[in-house]
């Protein structure tokens, strides 16, 4: 819980204050006097610190009764510290000192008895090993920059300090603005779960800021963090985050195919897909994708480019269609008009490339025009400085025209050192500027095709629900047998091809009792079949298949062999695997040997709705095989669906299957079968 001592505290110490700005501990003291703070200041150190608006103490004990201390003290004097600073009714700490969990086994022990000792006092705890909090009421923190505060400004929260600096260097001088700054860093206590409670349940409309900006190393609480993430966004906030550390644990060897794809990276993103936040793969996207945020919303894929520089046009225009916006030609007969009115040499089929001679009245000119002109949802204006003329009254232009224009405009102003001037002062009318093209031609589809997924109550597809329970309650751990999976399958509503399982050659005379010829053999045991030549296809007659079984019993760990019914199609895949507190994230994709080979998969946290799962299917890059491509026929899209849908509600029904695969799912245009299931148990970790 989030004290509001942590957030507007009327009396802070500094335990560890210093007058030497170069210290920690002195500089959130010059921080917290720049920054105005109300309150009365405690500057805690056996050293006279003589500063004005400071309270010099030099024995913690002589404290009087405080609401925040921010301590900067070596990790192993913090625990005695805040056991003395608890008696002086402290109810919030902000701890900047290193050497907690993240310096080993000693380190650990301290900063569990830090959390113990905290908790036990109903206090709040920020970090340790952070770098502090901003925000309207007070600046605790001991590095630069500080910005000021915005109640409209971004919100940021970082697990890492030095990111949280990064980012808003980089951030302020595209003109962003922030409002409240958390740096949670070891979030030993309160993490970004329990910020964005706070956030949710003090949210404001009137005066709450809209946008909120994540950096993070870990997610804890992960239903907790789709709560709150969710709630935020339905209330009209927008989320933009970066979580690192996604190569960590990716790579384990698995069993499956679902173990190998279903990576740290997929979970996080399918938990961020089902909040509906923009994941960003860098600073540098983040801040890109926060100023969208802080412009006015596209509403459509159509965007038009209006340029002086040809090569910048050329590198927006790759960086927006390769991301699933469009450049739109322009009708030659109703560009007539404007081309007329540009310099000879100028050209305006889109993108508008105006010369660099071209003037402010010019650009007024194209922009009525694409504000007028249907196929265009937004602009682009990329200028800079040639260096042969003032921009000023360009961008003042620029700037009156976002004022009235009833379609966004994006402004790409590069020229960070011819223009220097001028960009200032654009931003100082509360802009935002795009200084790369094609960060913000990534970013803007990225925030454009990100889906808004309401937490609403998913509605399971209808199932044999007691079957379902009755197998698994019977299964042990491990993987189950083909008898098995077929009937769990049969209980989850999901057809599979018609089997036989075979152990002994004396009973392959079944096989023309219960087939039509040709069929596929498959041997059962080995992990992948295909590795060890297990699967054979297109057995005509009774001789081949007794020869194909003799081969396939033949093979190392053979236990059986799975005579199934021969279906020709595409191959389709998709699976789920039990991820600790996220529950299950199920994958889908394109199947068979092109799985891995092509990585070509989506991901979702199960359950999902259907709306979800339709996004999971048309966002593969295999999606135009499954619609239909030149005159070829497409797949039963919702039978896709459909079966994927099933599979997100078995593995919450049965949260006991750790993994499980259906690949290949052999589609064709009227229905699918699964050819292939793996289901592994594990009730010891459910």
């Amino acid at each position: 819980m989030i004290s509001s001592q942590l957030v507007s505290p009327k009396s802070i110490a500094v335990i560890g204050a210093s007058a030497n700005t170069t210290k920690p501990g002195g500089m959130v003291l010059h921080n917290l006097i720049q920054g105005k703070f109300q309150g009365n200041i405690y500057a805690v150190n056996p050293k006279i610190i003589a500063i004005d608006g400071v309270q010099h103490v030099a024995d913690i004990n002589d404290l009087p009764e405080i609401d925040l201390a921010i301590i900067a003290i070596p990790a192993h004097q913090c625990l005695e510290a805040v056991k003395i600073l608890i008696k002086k009714k402290a109810k919030a700490f902000i701890v900047f000192s290193a050497g907690f969990s993240e310096a080993g086994e000693i380190g650990i022990t301290l900063e569990k008895e830090l959390i113990e000792i905290i908790n036990k006092a109903n206090a709040t705890l920020i970090g340790p090993n952070c770098v502090g909090i901003i925000n309207e009421n007070y600046k605790g923190v001991f590095t630069t920059p500080v910005p000021e505060y915005d109640a409209k400004g971004c919100e940021l929260i970082s697990s890492s300090g030095a990111t949280a600096v990064f980012i808003m260097e980089s951030a302020l001088l595209t003109g962003l603005r922030f409002s409240n700054i958390y740096s949670i860093g070891n979030a030993a206590q309160t993490g970004v779960e329990e910020i964005l409670e706070y956030l949710d349940q003090n949210f404001d409309k009137e005066k709450s800021s809209t946008i909120k900006l994540l950096y993070l190393e870990q997610v804890k609480k992960p239903f907790k963090f789709l709560k709150h993430a969710t709630s935020l966004i339905e209330k009209g906030c927008k989320i933009a985050a970066i979580k690192s550390g996604y190569s960590e644990a990716g790579g384990r060897a698995a069993s499956s195919h679902t173990g190998a794809l279903a990576t740290s990276d997929n979970v996080i993103r399918a938990l961020f897909r089902k909040c509906g936040i923009v994941y960003c793969n860098s600073r540098d996207e983040l801040i890109a994708v926060a100023s969208i945020f802080q412009t006015q919303a596209l509403k459509g894929e159509n965007i038009a480019i209006i340029t002086h520089a040809g090569g910048s046009a050329v590198m927006l225009t790759d960086a927006l269609s390769s991301n699933g916006l469009s450049v739109p030609h322009f009708d030659s007969n109703k560009t007539a008009e404007l081309l007329k009115k540009l310099n000879p040499g100028s050209s305006v089929n889109n993108p508008i490339d105006f010369l660099a001679t071209g003037t402010a009245s010019q650009l007024g000119e194209i922009i009525d025009f694409c504000e007028s002109y249907d196929a265009v949802d937004a602009m682009v204006v990329v200028f800079g400085s040639p260096g042969l003329f003032n921009v000023k009254d360009v961008y003042e232009l620029l700037d009156e025209k976002m004022n009235t224009c009833q379609k966004p405009i994006y402004p790409v102003l590069p020229s960070l050192i011819n223009a220097a001037n001028e960009i200032k002062q654009f931003l100082s009318k509360g802009r935002v500027n795009f200084p790369d093209e094609v960060n913000l031609g990534k970013a803007l589809a990225h925030v454009y095709h990100s889906t808004n997924y309401r937490f609403e109550k998913t509605v399971l597809p209808e199932m044999d629900i007691v079957n379902i329970r009755s197998i698994i309650n019977t299964a042990q751990d491990g993987y189950l047998d083909a008898q098995t999976c077929q009937e769990l399958m049969y209980a989850a509503g999901i057809e599979i091809a018609h089997q036989l399982m075979l152990t002994e050659k004396s009973q392959i005379k079944k096989i023309e009792e219960q087939f039509n010829y040709p069929i596929a053999m498959k041997v059962l045991g080995p992990i992948h079949k295909t590795e060890v030549n297990g699967v054979r296809l297109n057995i005509i007659n009774l001789e081949q298949a007794k020869e194909n079984f003799e081969a396939l019993m033949s093979i190392e760990d053979a236990r059986a062999v799975l005579v199934q019914e021969m279906l020709k199609g595409e191959e389709l895949y998709c699976g789920a695997a039990r991820q600790g507190d996220f529950g299950h994230v199920v994958l889908c994709g394109l199947g068979g040997i092109f799985l891995e080979l092509i990585n070509d998969t989506a991901s979702a946290l199960a359950p999902m709705s259907y709306d979800e799962v339709k996004s999971m299917v048309v966002s593969l890059k295999g999606y135009p095989l499954i619609k239909g491509y030149r005159n070829k026929k497409g797949l039963n899209e919702e039978k896709f669906i459909d079966i994927i849908m099933r599979i997100g509600a078995l593995v919450h029904i049965a949260p006991e299957i750790s993994e499980l695969d259906l690949n290949p799912i052999i589609a064709f245009d009227t229905n699918m079968k699964v050819a292939d299931v793996r289901i592994c148990i594990d009730k010891t970790n459910k």
